[in-house]
Order: structure tokens, then sequence, then C-alpha cells
């Protein structure tokens, strides 16, 4: 049947005074516009355990960008201009804090970017503090309240799940049409990182000797957490190196206490490991402090069963 042109002026009209109603109403902030809908929230990191995170959580709703890939030294980076672009772009900045990223701020202050907004995971959580015996290297862990403490934090899964929930509440305040979503992947990661962290206690377990050298304090979170020992570091900083008499130190006591594995690290040069595997005949294990250091160590999750079950094999086959 054909419309009359009464019922098509109706008709126009209707459309008309829709399109006129939804344009007021986003105009308002009320409804969001397509557009906006459909964009992802622009985040950076600084290290990529924090993109994977970020990613986790947001899923589809977010397009991330780690300033570290994996095998650099995160203490000694240097930012490149395509980082001053990233940051320029970006809405959130998620670091770890603690002087872990000491070249960030001022990669902020050059970005001059107002809108931004840098979120500190690290808040809230139980540092531990390095206490060094400059003689023998050697290296405890202690908890303390404050400021200052070891920056490796998110080698404990349970620091991970503070991290995440920093992460996540970021991301609520600024889309908070995707609440819901944000929070269910944050549950489901949670359930999977206690799996994993059971599966590798469980493991560790079974060990009769669980000490190892560690290259530089990267670990006693991871060791804590798992129960590993300690029992001494090669280098307390980069970039510094121990005395020849440090050395002759610290494989006498390898030597004494019969020590068979010592942890090195991907992101750092293997010459000072390999020459007290020489000195000692002990068992040199490469581990990565960062997703992507390694070949299967592309999720923090990937990272984290890695670490821990090359250190268990490790220990067991010396």
């Amino acid at each position: 049947m054909l419309r009359s042109p009464l019922m098509f002026l109706v008709s126009q009209a209707g459309r008309l005074f829709a399109a006129i109603l939804i344009s007021i109403l986003v105009s308002l902030g009320t409804l969001p516009s397509i557009t906006e809908a459909q964009d992802p929230v622009n985040i950076v990191v600084t290290i990529p355990v924090l993109k994977d995170l970020a990613e986790q959580v947001g899923r589809s709703h977010v397009r991330v960008t780690s300033l570290l890939s994996g095998y650099e030294n995160e203490h000694t980076y240097s930012p490149k201009p395509t980082d001053l672009v990233a940051v320029r772009k970006a809405q959130l900045l998620f670091e770890v804090g603690i002087g872990l990223e000491v070249w960030v701020s001022s990669l902020v202050k050059n970005a001059g970017s107002p809108s931004l907004r840098v979120v500190t995971t690290s808040q809230g959580i139980g540092l531990i503090r390095d206490h060094t015996d400059h003689h023998l290297g050697t290296h405890r862990g202690g908890e303390v309240a404050g400021s200052a403490g070891n920056p490796h934090i998110w080698l404990d899964p349970e620091n991970v799940a503070i991290m995440l929930r920093h992460i996540t509440e970021a991301l609520i305040k600024i889309d908070p049409a995707h609440t819901a979503d944000f929070r269910n992947n944050q549950a489901a990661y949670l359930q999977q990182l206690d799996r994993i962290r059971k599966e590798l206690s469980d493991r560790v377990k079974r060990l009769s000797d669980r000490r190892f050298i560690a290259h530089h304090p990267a670990w006693p979170y991871l060791a804590r957490r798992f129960g590993f020992d300690i029992a001494a570091t090669i280098q307390m900083q980069s970039g510094t190196e121990p005395s020849a008499l440090q050395l002759q130190s610290l494989i006498g006591k390898i030597k004494k206490n019969h020590i068979k594995v010592i942890a090195s690290e991907i992101q750092l040069s293997q010459k000072l490991p390999d020459l007290l595997a020489k000195e000692t005949k002990a068992r040199v294990v490469v581990l990565t402090t960062l997703p992507g250091g390694l070949p299967g160590t592309e999720t923090y999750l990937d990272m984290l069963r890695y670490n821990v079950l090359q250190l268990v094999n490790a220990l067991e086959a010396a």
C-alpha cells in the first residue's frame, strides 16, 4: 500500500526528532557517541608485566604500549623519542614505583600531557628491605613499611593481585561503562594466579635443598613466597661489580656450604655467574625478571612458571 504524503511527513518528522534527541544526549554526556564507545583506552606501561596485567583486565577495551620489551635492564633503561610520543598519546601510565623506574618522571614531565594519569601499582604492598653484608655479598630479606625497599614486587604472585586491583580501579575510573567487564576479567585472572601459585608451591616443597646464589637482588619476593633460600648475591646494584676480594670470599662460601646453583638473569651480563660456576662447579640457570625476556615467558604466568621450574629442575639435578 502506498503511503500518503501526510504519513510520509509524519515519518520524516519522527526520524528528525529522534536524531535531534540523540544529538542532545551526546552533547550533554548522557549518551556516549559511537566513536567514543569503540575507542580503546590508550595506556602506557613501564615494563612488560604491567602490559600483560592491563591487557588481562582491559581486553578489547584497552590499547597498551610497554616502554620496555623484556630484554632491557629496568633500572638503567634510557627512554627513546618514540616513548615520548607514546606517553603524550596515553590516558593512563602504569608504573611499579619504589625507585625502579628512575627515568619515568622526567619522561612524563617532558611529555607535558596534563590529562595523563600516572598510577603507581606498588601502593599498599609490604616491601622487603635489602640487607647487605658487603664482605660476602650476602642477601637476606626482611619486611619494612614505607617507600624504601626492593622494587621487584611482581615476582610474588600475591603482590601481583594487589597490582591488578590498582589497574582495575584505574580503568573503571576512566571507562566506567565497562566496569562489569573489568571486574569479571580481574576475577578470572585472580583464579588463574591462585591456581598456578598453589601448583608451584607444591612443586618446591619436594626439594630437600632450596639454596641458590642470586646474580642481583631481584628474587627475595619469589624466594619468600615459594620457600627458596638466597644464600648470597653477586651484585647488589646494577652497574657495579664486586671486588676481587669479595669474589674470592663468595667462592669460598659456595664451596664450604656446597651451594650448587647460581641464578642469573638474561637482562644482565653472564660474565660473573660463569666465572663463579667455573671456580666452584656450581650450575648456572638463566632466568628472567620480565615477561618476554626468554622464549616461553611471554606472559606473567608463563614467566612465573618458567622461573620457578627452572630453579627447581636445577636444584634437583644438582
